[in-house]
């Protein structure tokens, strides 16, 4: 009785813990920061970012915009002359709006610096976001509202100070849900070779020769490893902190394991077929 007792402790425990890591992270997600003026005539940029990808250093950043006041007709639907929207460095293209035509979401790149994916899971990178506006020719005041939508990174965001630009330094890190499984991956990883290593100490001391089952189970865990290891968020390459933290070494073991279990197993069933011979 105490012992499932504890059983349901843990379990709750564990869901309580679960539901709070669950809520943080949706908070973060609906978080919206609002960076640069509040003028009544002002261009709104909404920049959410879709996708990130570590491989190729580089995230896609849904931009709308939309001309406040004077700027724009038709509800901010379109500029009321030609606007171009400059972008930062980082930023792979700038964008350019033909005056009285509806205004489109377009998606831009943006280059990261820092960090790399062979740190996986615990990789990390920046870069800096920032639009100016320009309406017939004349810089206008920005406002920038941004939101992350990638699951799989977390995002902080420090404003940086400028009188009519929006301008953002970002810290790209992988979410609390991709680090606790990544680190619950590694933990199986481990764990999976300390049971394939103390079954083969058992049928390498025994003397039952061969057991064919026991070989089955070795080699279909050295497979199901393999296969496991793949389903790691984010398709990290192989040579990542998760390989050498468990996965190459948790594959050494089985690996190593298998072979002398056959080995030790073929060895005694010679042994025991010589007298009958």
């Amino acid at each position: 009785m105490p012992v499932l007792i504890l059983i349901a402790f843990l379990i709750v425990v564990a869901v309580a813990v679960g539901s709070w890591l669950q809520f943080t992270e949706r908070q973060a997600v609906d978080t919206v920061h609002a960076v640069g003026s509040s003028a009544a005539d002002r261009v709104d940029v909404e920049a959410a970012v879709q996708s990130v990808d570590a491989a190729g250093r580089e995230l896609v950043l849904r931009v709308w915009v939309t001309p406040r006041g004077a700027l724009g007709e038709a509800d901010g639907a379109a500029p009321v002359a030609d606007l171009s929207l400059q972008t930062s460095g980082a930023t792979l293209s700038d964008l350019e709006f033909p005056a009285h035509q509806r205004l489109a979401t377009r998606d831009v790149q943006v280059a990261l610096s820092g960090g790399s994916i062979s740190d996986y899971p615990f990789d990390t990178y920046e870069t800096d976001i920032g639009f100016r506006a320009q309406l017939g020719g004349q810089q206008v005041p920005v406002r920038m509202l941004f939101s992350n939508n990638d699951t799989l990174f977390s995002i902080s965001v420090q404003p940086v100070p400028s009188r009519q630009d929006a301008v953002v330094a970002l810290g790209l890190a992988r979410s609390g849900s991709l680090l606790v499984f990544a680190v619950f991956m590694m933990v199986v990883m481990w764990a999976l070779a300390a049971s394939v290593l103390i079954g083969a100490w058992y049928l390498a001391t025994g003397n039952e020769g061969l057991v064919w089952p026991g070989l089955a189970w070795m080699a279909a865990t050295l497979f199901a490893l393999a296969a496991f290891r793949n389903t790691a968020p984010g398709t990290p390459p192989i040579g990542c902190v998760l390989d050498w933290f468990a996965f190459l070494w948790a594959e050494t073991i089985i690996a190593l394991c298998l072979i002398t279990v056959v080995i030790t197993g073929v060895n005694k069933a010679l042994h025991q077929d010589a007298p009958r011979t």
